[in-house]
């Protein structure tokens, strides 16, 4: 049988399906990147503009020294990020030299591997994106056929997409993305076909995730039909909303006769250090799914639900899911059935969420969903619901947003900030707020290790500290004693 190969996404894909992109700090990255980089997988799912965005606002930790720092510990296994395109971090598009910018640092600092993502399949914007990543360096480039179900997306039509890449020299490799975990085994064995009868010798790759059961049998059956390699997540940050996990899917691979070379005992030590992890932040673990019928509908991607299920959580709302998961199917009819893939997804459901929270549909809306409506992030699958579309243009913020450009310029973003800035620092204060950036700053590089058993202890003696009460504390167990006593108050 053939090789194959696999691609891990923990820290990306799999941190961002079930711990809501905000579960790993670059200190808990570095403590396992040794051994990750040991297992035998042939790329790192690694980072995207949007986790660079978590990394700043919710640790204060550089994104740019995040992947040198890695890189240094993981000089063997290629570093890859996602992205859509001509996007970095903020909603709108932004102008290809202020890209060509991104792509250069995001190369220099040590990604080698681009899924380039194009949520409306523009074909165009997929080789304009290609041709940049590799005028600003030497990485790998692999274009992303994103799966949904609809009577336009069938095996013709990514056939035709892929094709239309495949004469590219810029696009090195093609990925099946399916981030709502829609696809089947017996779909996995017409579209795999289908794609590798038009792209020649270039690998195919498949990223399915587990969202409704489906991940891990879809993936099997995309290999048995000529995929070279699979996504997978390593133990807690597989299965559930994330892809397909790791261990199981390589013994699944080689009873089937496939060859692995993946290095069991190296897997085994990075799942436990997940594990503990896990364990010592209280973040959930992925578990496999049942069959959710549903989804064939909404199409809600795992990312987006577990995100979309803690803002429901934190402003008392947990018991209204159901109903934002139904309004979301509708939003997404509404607005002409887009691709439920960045940014996508977070337009419709936090579109949905408003509709459910003001109780009239279309009274408020995000700037995103007016841009969408306009036409700035491309063409719609179907036109926007014509009543809907009205409700949407018709107000004074949709005019205030027409007369704004369609694209962020960089002569006008070199205009805000000194010509002496550095790169990496003009394109984060470009596209978030500074004091996000100010706070990054000011912390420093992060020089702490990470310890899954220290870390209760830490978090115990923080809360304790944080109550008047506790003027002392004292911490005992055989050969160990630690004793906090508070100091007289000024």
């Amino acid at each position: 049988m053939s090789a194959v190969s696999l691609i891990d996404v923990s820290m990306r894909d799999g941190n961002q399906s079930l711990w809501g992109a905000t579960g790993l700090a670059t200190r808990q990255m570095l403590e396992i990147a040794g051994a990750l980089d040991r297992v035998g997988f042939r790329a790192i799912d690694f980072t995207s503009s949007s986790h660079m965005a978590v990394a700043v606002r919710y640790f204060q930790d550089n994104p740019w020294e995040r992947i040198r720092r890695v890189r240094t510990a993981m000089p063997r296994t290629p570093l890859q990020f996602i992205t859509t395109g001509l996007r970095f971090i903020a909603w709108e598009q932004a102008d290809p030299d202020f890209m060509r910018i991104v792509y250069r640092r995001l190369q220099a600092n040590g990604i080698r591997r681009f899924v380039l993502l194009d949520p409306m399949h523009d074909v165009d914007a997929v080789i304009e994106t290609a041709r940049i990543v590799k005028q600003e360096g030497d990485a790998e480039t692999m274009a992303a056929l994103t799966f949904t179900l609809s009577d336009v997306h069938d095996d013709a039509f990514y056939a035709a997409f892929a094709a239309k890449l495949a004469v590219c020299p810029d696009v090195d490799l093609f990925y099946l993305k399916d981030p709502s975990g829609l696809m089947t085994p017996e779909r996995a064995g017409t579209l795999v076909p289908a794609v590798r009868a038009v792209i020649g010798n270039k690998r195919l790759e498949v990223h399915l995730h587990c969202t409704i059961g489906l991940g891990a049998l879809a993936s099997l059956g995309a290999v048995d039909a000529g995929a070279d390699a699979v996504h997978v997540g390593i133990g807690p940050l597989g299965n559930g909303m994330s892809l397909p996990e790791a261990s199981r899917m390589v013994a699944n691979l080689r009873e089937l006769g496939h060859d692995v070379a993946i290095d069991d005992r190296a897997l085994a030590r990075v799942s436990n250090y997940w594990d503990r992890l896990a364990k010592a932040e209280g973040l959930p673990i992925g578990v496999p799914q049942d069959f959710d019928a549903s989804f064939l509908k909404h199409q809600i991607a795992g990312g987006v639900m577990t995100t979309m299920m803690r803002q429901l959580e934190e402003v008392g709302l947990a018991h209204r899911l159901p109903d934002v998961i139904a309004e979301t199917a509708q939003v997404r009819a509404d607005l002409g059935y887009p691709i439920m893939v960045t940014p996508f997804p977070q337009m419709v459901c936090s579109q949905a969420l408003f509709n459910i929270i003001a109780g009239k549909r279309y009274a408020q809306v995000s700037d995103q969903v007016i841009r969408y409506v306009m036409g700035r992030f491309g063409r719609p699958t179907r036109p926007v619901a014509i009543d809907v579309e009205s409700a949407i243009l018709d107000r004074p913020r949709a005019r205030e947003i027409e007369r704004e450009p369609a694209v962020l310029s960089l002569a006008d973003m070199r205009k805000r900030f000194p010509a002496t800035l550095p790169e990496e620092e003009f394109l984060l204060r470009a596209v978030m707020p500074g004091e996000q950036v100010d706070d990054m700053l000011a912390k420093g590089p992060s020089r702490a290790r990470y310890s899954s058993e220290a870390s209760s202890m830490v978090a115990l003696l923080k809360q304790l500290a944080a109550r008047p009460a506790a003027k002392d504390i004292v911490v005992e167990r055989p050969g160990f004693r630690l004793a906090l006593h508070a100091g007289p108050s000024e």
